[in-house]
Formats: structure tokens, sequence, C-alpha cells
């Protein structure tokens, strides 16, 4: 993909990646992505992100039909992950005179992704850059979404520099949005991309947002997906932001009960654990859910919306069971914390699903009622009667 202008100070040179399916191992890319990096020209230049490292050439290339990368005085990196830094270091070595310019705690993590000396300087909150006829202005972002977030901001073009926030794992051909066809497909992948990337941090997209409300952007360049523009979809991307980030509160109490059971004797503990919730909380929302009849992302869901939850597993190979781990894998670590869990399993030989699963639910910092609840094979009546009581232990925890 060649530069392409953005306005009469700005241009686009980054990169576009149709072809990739996954990103971050763990992210589905059904629509590609783009390694977005832009150069703003005053009379001194800047370079702000660096692309990732597989599209160094095409990359060089696209830098070189805007400016001589020699001329480049500031190379800005608003996060440090590497399909933001990744070519960094190739770059680098085109403009050895080059000062980086990052918050203080990526410029840490970018020592040990360069892995060799070069010219950087941290920018505080407020700071303003000027580029001479042109200025960035720097504004911290912190867990948007790692510590070392910025924005940067152009108020000569009134473009916003938004680093990860407001971005899509989406490629095109077009470098702006209001010239994309499949506007459902870009929607669909900016739904997924802020699911994944933002969701777990719903209060600091709210805190981020108000911090940006000073600036009157009406252009916004992310680091991922097409230039925003506020005749095309930016409305549609503020207000998504708004109503997707507002806190929200359960009407009542959820406390879904997660379970696997080879034999049906670990359904038969998660079901007297709903009975023990619904008695210290009757209009609870409480529900035993199958893991293998239902869908794991729907589970997970759950999971991540509950204000308490419960997960039982049967012994397998001296552990849990896929399924459960599986579940597991789509935690929202950074706002389970202390949310009150309850673990159980019926086992045969020894038992150890129980231990591990607190174990690691533990590691999460979430409230795991006491050292979680096992029998032996067939639940006796006191054994039920034991569950419903556990999950009553459960159910008061809630606060």
């Amino acid at each position: 993909m060649a530069a392409n202008k953005i306005s009469d100070r700005i241009y686009s040179v980054g990169v576009q990646n149709p072809d990739l399916r996954v990103f971050d191992i763990v992210m589905a890319t059904k629509y590609g992505t783009s390694y977005n990096s832009y150069i703003v020209k005053g009379e001194e230049v800047a370079l702000i992100e660096a692309s990732h490292a597989d599209f160094e050439g095409v990359y060089e290339e696209n830098i070189r039909q805007v400016v001589d990368p020699a001329k480049i005085k500031y190379v800005i990196l608003n996060h440090t992950e590497p399909d933001h830094s990744g070519a960094l270091k190739d770059i680098l070595r085109l403009c050895p005179e080059a000062t980086v310019l990052a918050s203080a705690v990526a410029l840490n993590y970018l020592k040990n992704i360069v892995n060799e000396p070069f010219n950087s300087r941290p920018v505080k909150d407020g700071e303003v850059l000027d580029l001479g006829g042109v200025t960035l202005n720097f504004t911290t972002a912190p867990l948007l979404h790692w510590p070392d977030s910025i924005f940067t901001y152009c108020p000569e073009e009134k473009t916003l520099f938004s680093c990860d926030v407001f971005g899509s794992h989406y490629s095109s051909d077009k470098t702006f949005d209001k010239d994309i066809a499949d506007v459902d497909g870009y929607k669909e992948a900016f739904k997924g991309y802020y699911d994944a990337i933002f969701g777990p941090f719903k209060p600091f997209v709210v805190a981020g947002m108000a911090k940006i409300a000073k600036y009157p952007f009406e252009t916004v360049c992310p680091s991922h997906g097409p230039v925003l523009t506020k005749e095309g979809l930016l409305p549609y991307v503020l207000d998504s932001y708004r109503a997707w980030s507002k806190p929200v509160r359960n009407a009542v109490k959820t406390v879904p009960v997660f379970y696997c059971s080879a034999y049906g004797c670990t359904a038969k503990l998660a079901a007297a654990i709903v009975d023990g919730v619904k008695e210290v909380i009757p209009d609870a929302n409480c529900e035993a859910y199958d893991l293998i009849k239902n869908d794991m992302a729907v589970m997970r869901e759950k999971l991540n919306s509950s204000d308490a939850f419960a997960v039982g597993s049967p012994t397998l190979n001296a552990d849990a069971v896929p399924p459960v781990w599986d579940l597991l894998a789509g935690i929202d670590a950074i706002n389970i914390r202390k949310r009150p869990v309850a673990v159980f399993g019926s086992f045969g030989w020894s038992g150890e699903a129980v231990p591990n699963l607190v174990s690691r639910l533990t590691s999460l910092k979430t409230a795991v009622v006491g050292e979680g609840f096992k029998v032996c094979f067939v639940p006796t009546d006191a054994d039920l009667e034991a569950a419903k009581e556990y999950g009553k232990q459960l159910a008061a925890s809630i606060k």
C-alpha cells in the first residue's frame, strides 16, 4: 500500500496485512488488519508509530514516498507492543539522529525491543511539541490498553492519533472510513476489537474519553483500521464506545454455575449449589450450565458479567477437564478480581480437578469460597446437603 495524504501536514505510511487471520495468538481477524503509521510535517518531521517488523521493506518505501527518512527528527510511540514498534530498530538506522518520544513506561519497554542504544526522551501529560508551523500535544492514557499508552493530538489539523483506541482489525485498500464498501464488515471487526482489547478496561476507556474531550478533533488516526472522519464513521465510533463502556449492574444478582459431568455426579452437585444460592437470594439469576451443551463464547460472557460464579469439573488425568479450562481461558482477568467463586467436583481416583482450579482462580485474585468442595464418585444425600450449604456460602459472600 502506498503512502496516502490525510491532510496538508499529515500522511499515512503504514502497511496492510489483509491475509492475517489470527492476531496476537488469540484474536480472530476475519478481515485482516493494518499496522498504521503517520508522518506529520512541519519545519521538522515526526513519525508516529513504527509498524510491524515483518513489513519493514514496504514500510520504508512508504516513508520514502513522503520524506527522506534521514529528515525525521522525532519518532513518537503511542504504545510499545511490537505491532507498533517492531520496525523501530530498522527505521532508527535510517534516521540515527532522531529522538524517540514516548511515555516513561514505554521507553523502559522499548529498551527491551530495540536492544541497542537510541536517543529518547519521555513526554509528560499535557506536553506540547512544536515542529515549526504545526504542534503535537501529548495526553497520557494509562491502561488503554497498556500502562504505557498515550494519545497524540495535532490542533492545527484537528486530528487525534488515538493509538489502539477506536481501532479495528480491518484491512482495506481505502484509507478513509467514508470510502469503505463493506460497512457491516467493518462494524463487525470494530466491535470484536473493542470486546477483545478494551472490554476489560471500560473504566479506563471512560476516563480516556473524558481526557480527550478537550480536543475538538474531526479526524482520528488509529493504529489499526481506517482513518475515521466526522463525515464518515467517527460519530458511530464515539457513540459506540460511550455506550459499550457504561458501567452495567445486573438488575438481580447473577450467579451462573458452570460444570462438566462424565456420569452425572458433578451435575448433581451443580444443582445442589444452585438450590443453595437461591435459598439465600431467592430472586437470583442462578442456573446450571453444562459446558458440553452450551456455546463457549456465551458461557464466557455469562462468567465475565456475573456477580459471582461457580465452576465444577470431574477429575481426568489428574486435572480438570479441557472445557473447564477453555471457559477460564476467556476470563476477564482485570475485572474478575475479588469476585466470589465456588469450585466443586466429583472424582474417582484422586480428585486434583478442584485444587487445580482453586489454585488458578486464586492466582487471578478471585475470592474462592473455602478450599472448594469435592466428593468421591456418587454424592450421598449428605453430600448434596453439604453442596447446598456451599452454594449458600457463595451467595452470602456476594456484596
